[in-house]
C-alpha cells in the first residue's frame, strides 16, 4: 500500500508539529508560512535536528478573497466552544438569574424616573371660552365693558402687572425708580420686546398712548387715573412720569396696556372710536389675533394664538378661542350644548343648574361692595341717623348670601371689601349681630320717638311736622338685584317702613338716575378696586357726577382721613388711615353695605395653572394666562430647570 498522499489539513498538522518542537515553549497563535525557504530562516536549527522541511505548493489562484471580519467573527466561534454547554438544570438557574436581573432593571429604571424625572406643562391643548357680550372697543385706551376688557387683557401688556396674589410684577418694563417724595417715576423697558406685528415697544409708545388717555377728545375712562402727570421720553427705553402730588396707588395706572404708536399715531382723536384696530387688535399682550369669525358684521368668535415673543414667556396654550353671546340665558344654552367649555359672570342662580362631569368651579373674591346708598339731600327722611341705623339692623344680610346668592358671596358692614385690611390688622373687630334683628331695628326707632300707625308704618312728629318712614328704592333690571331689592322690602315691610320699588334698564339706570342723583335709596355696587382707592366713592368732592360719592356723604374728618391716606407710600400705614375711615363710616352709616361677590368661573379640569387670586375684574381670571397649560411631558429635573431659565430668559 503506497504512501498516503498529502493534503492540506496533513501538511498543516505536520508543520504545526514542526513549529512546536522547534520553539521551547508552545506559542498556539504563533504565526508561520507553509514556505521552506521562510520555514528555514523561522526555525534554522530544525536541519540538524533531523527534521526534513516538506515543501508544499497550493495552488492559490482560486482561493476565496478573505472577508472583512472573518477573522474575529472565527474568534469568537472558538471562544464559544471553549465553554462547556450548560446543564438542564443551568439552564434553569441562569434563566431565573436573567429574569431576576431584568425585573431589577425595571425598578431601577422606574425608581429613577420618580427621583429625577419631572412633569412639565408643554405647548400644545386648546381653550373655548364664552364671554357676555359682543366687543367693541379692544382697546386700553378705550375698553369699557366686561367683553372689551377680557379681549383687551389677552392681547395688550403694560409696564407692569398685576399677579395673581395681588403684587405688580414687571411686565413691559424692567424695572421701575422711584423719588423719596413720591413725585417721579422712572420706567425703563425690556430690551427686545415687540408689538404682534414685530415692531419694537419704544418709549414713545407710551408716551403716545398716555397721551392719547389724557386727551379730552378721545374721551377715554381711564383719563381721572392721569389727570396732572406728566409724561416724557427720556431715552429709547426710558419714560419719566412726574406726579403734581404723591399718589399712593400710582403704580396701578403702569398695568395699563400700550398702544402701538406706529399705527395709531395716524388715527385723529375724533376717529379714535371708529378705528378698525379696536376689533382688530395688535398689542403686545400674551395671544396674538388670528382669525374673526362673523355674523351680519358682528364679531361671533375670535381665535387667538400665543405670542412668541412675550415679555412674560410664550403662553402654552396653543389656541384660545372666544366666543360672545348677547344674554347669560344664551351662554349658559351654550354650555349645555357643549359649544363652549369655559364661562364667567354667571349668577350664583344659574350654577346649580349646571353639570360637572369634567369642568371644575372656581370662585373668587371680588373687591366690589353692593349696597343701598342713602340720598339725604333727596330723601329728607334719611337726615335722621337713627333712621339709616335701623334700616341697616333690620338686614339679615348672611341670609342674603346664603339663600340669594347660594354662597358665592360675603356679608359685610363696611364700604372696604374683606380680605384688604386683614392682611394689615389682623385684630380688627367684626360686627357682633343680635338674634332678632328686626327687634333690634325697632328698638332703636322707638327710643328715638318714633310710633308705628295703624297702617304698620312707623312715624314721628316734631313741632307738628310729621315724617313717615317711607321712601323709594331704585335699582338695576338685573336677576340678582331684583331678587335682593325684594328681600329687602319684605324686611323692612316687617320692621315698618314702607319701602316702594322702581326697577331701571341698567342704562337708564346709570344715565337718568345715578348721575343726576334722582333717587331716594340705591341698591348698587362698588367696584372699589385693587389699590382700595376710597377718594372718589367718598370723598365730599366727588358728591356730584362724574363723582361716584352716590351717597352724597359729607364729612370733614373722613375727607382727610382719604386725602391723607392718598399720599402715604407704606402700605401698612395707609391701611391705618383707612381703618380709621371705616370706623367713622360705620359709626354715621351713610348705606345699608350688604355683600361682596365672588366671581364665578367654569373651566375644564384638563386647564392646570390658572390661579385666580385677588381679582378686581372679571378680566384678571387672565392675570397669569401664559402659565395655563393643558399638556405635559416628563423630562429631567435638570433639564426642567434649564428650560425655566430659558423661558424666563426670553
Amino acid at each position: 500500500m503506497g504512501a498516503a498522499p498529502f493534503t492540506r489539513d496533513a501538511v498543516l498538522r505536520k508543520l504545526f508539529l514542526y513549529q512546536r518542537s522547534s520553539s521551547p515553549s508552545f506559542l498556539p497563535l504563533r504565526r508561520f508560512s507553509l514556505s521552506s525557504s521562510v520555514n528555514r530562516r523561522v526555525c534554522p536549527s530544525a536541519a540538524h535536528q533531523g527534521v526534513v522541511p516538506i515543501t508544499v505548493n497550493i495552488p492559490t489562484q482560486n482561493a476565496p478573497t478573505k472577508q472583512p471580519g472573518a477573522s474575529v467573527r472565527k474568534r469568537l466561534e472558538v471562544f464559544a466552544r471553549s465553554f462547556p454547554p450548560f446543564s438542564p438544570t443551568e439552564r434553569v438557574i441562569f434563566t431565573i438569574l436573567g429574569a431576576i436581573l431584568v425585573i431589577s432593571a425595571v425598578f431601577v429604571v422606574r425608581g429613577l424616573n420618580n427621583n429625577f424625572l419631572v412633569e412639565v406643562p408643554k405647548t400644545g391643548g386648546a381653550l373655548t371660552e364664552g364671554i357676555i357680550g359682543t366687543p367693541r372697543f379692544i382697546n386700553p385706551v378705550l375698553a369699557i365693558s366686561d367683553a372689551d376688557r377680557d379681549l383687551t387683557a389677552l392681547t395688550y401688556s403694560g409696564l407692569l402687572k398685576a399677579a395673581p396674589d395681588g403684587k405688580l410684577l414687571p411686565d413691559l418694563a424692567e424695572k421701575v425708580n422711584i423719588s423719596e417724595d413720591g413725585l417721579k417715576y422712572i420706567f425703563t423697558l425690556k430690551e427686545n420686546i415687540t408689538f404682534h406685528d414685530g415692531e419694537p415697544v419704544t418709549a414713545d409708545d407710551v408716551v403716545f398712548t398716555i397721551g392719547r388717555i389724557q386727551d379730552p377728545a378721545i374721551k377715554s375712562p381711564r383719563r381721572a387715573n392721569w389727570e396732572g402727570v406728566s409724561v416724557e421720553k427720556t431715552g429709547e427705553r426710558e419714560i419719566k412720569m412726574t406726579l403734581k402730588q404723591a399718589y399712593s396707588p400710582f403704580l396701578q395706572n403702569a398695568t395699563i396696556g400700550i398702544l402701538p404708536a406706529h399705527i395709531w399715531k395716524n388715527v385723529e382723536p375724533e376717529m379714535f372710536p371708529f378705528s378698525e384696530y379696536n376689533i382688530k387688535p395688535i398689542g403686545s399682550g400674551p395671544f396674538a389675533l388670528k382669525e374673526i369669525k362673523r355674523n351680519a358684521d358682528a364679531p361671533v368668535s375670535y381665535e387667538l394664538q400665543p405670542f412668541r415673543n412675550y415679555a412674560l414667556n410664550r403662553p402654552y396654550l396653543k389656541t384660545l378661542r372666544v366666543r360672545f353671546y348677547p344674554s347669560e340665558d344664551k351662554l349658559l344654552d351654550a354650555y349645555k350644548a357643549g359649544e363652549i367649555e369655559a364661562a364667567s359672570a354667571i349668577s350664583p342662580a344659574n350654577v346649580g343648574s349646571l353639570r360637572f362631569n369634567q369642568m371644575s368651579l372656581l370662585q373668587s373674591p371680588l373687591p366690589r361692595v353692593f349696597g343701598v346708598f342713602f340720598n339725604q339731600n333727596e330723601a329728607k327722611i334719611f337726615n335722621n341717623k337713627e333712621v339709616r341705623k335701623a334700616l341697616n339692623a333690620a338686614v339679615d344680610k348672611e341670609k342674603i348670601v346664603r339663600e340669594i346668592l347660594s354662597g358665592y358671596a360675603t356679608a359685610i358692614d363696611s364700604p372696604i371689601p374683606p380680605g384688604i385690611i386683614e392682611e394689615y390688622d389682623t385684630n380688627r373687630a367684626t360686627t357682633t349681630r343680635p338674634a332678632d334683628l328686626i327687634a333690634e331695628a325697632a328698638r332703636i326707632l322707638q327710643q328715638n320717638g318714633w310710633k308705628k300707625g295703624g297702617d304698620g308704618v312707623y312715624s314721628r312728629t316734631i313741632k307738628k311736622n310729621t315724617e313717615r318712614l317711607s321712601f323709594t328704592l331704585s335699582t338695576s333690571d338685573t336677576a340678582e338685584l331684583k331678587t335682593v331689592a325684594e328681600f329687602l322690602k319684605k324686611t323692612w315691610t316687617e320692621l315698618g317702613a314702607e319701602a316702594e320699588l322702581k326697577i331701571f334698564e341698567p342704562g337708564n339706570l346709570n344715565q337718568n338716575v345715578i348721575r343726576p342723583r334722582q333717587y331716594d335709596a340705591l341698591l348698587f355696587g362698588e367696584i372699589v378696586g385693587r389699590d382700595l382707592d376710597l377718594f372718589a366713592f367718598w370723598h365730599s368732592s366727588q358728591r356730584n357726577d362724574p363723582g361716584l360719592n352716590i351717597a352724597l356723604y359729607t364729612n370733614i374728618k373722613t375727607d382727610k382721613l382719604l386725602e391723607e391716606a392718598r399720599s402715604i407710600a407704606d402700605t401698612a400705614e395707609r391701611m391705618k388711615k383707612y381703618r380709621a375711615f371705616e370706623e367713622e363710616i360705620l359709626s354715621d352709616t351713610p348705606a345699608v353695605f350688604l355683600y361682596a361677590p365672588d366671581f364665578i368661573y367654569i373651566l375644564p379640569r384638563r386647564i392646570k395653572g390658572v390661579e385666580l387670586g385677588y381679582m378686581t375684574a372679571p378680566s384678571d381670571r387672565f392675570a397669569n394666562i401664559e402659565r395655563w397649560y393643558a399638556e405635559t411631558e416628563k423630562v429631567w429635573k435638570v433639564f426642567a430647570k434649564d428650560n425655566n431659565a430659558a423661558k424666563t430668559s426670553n
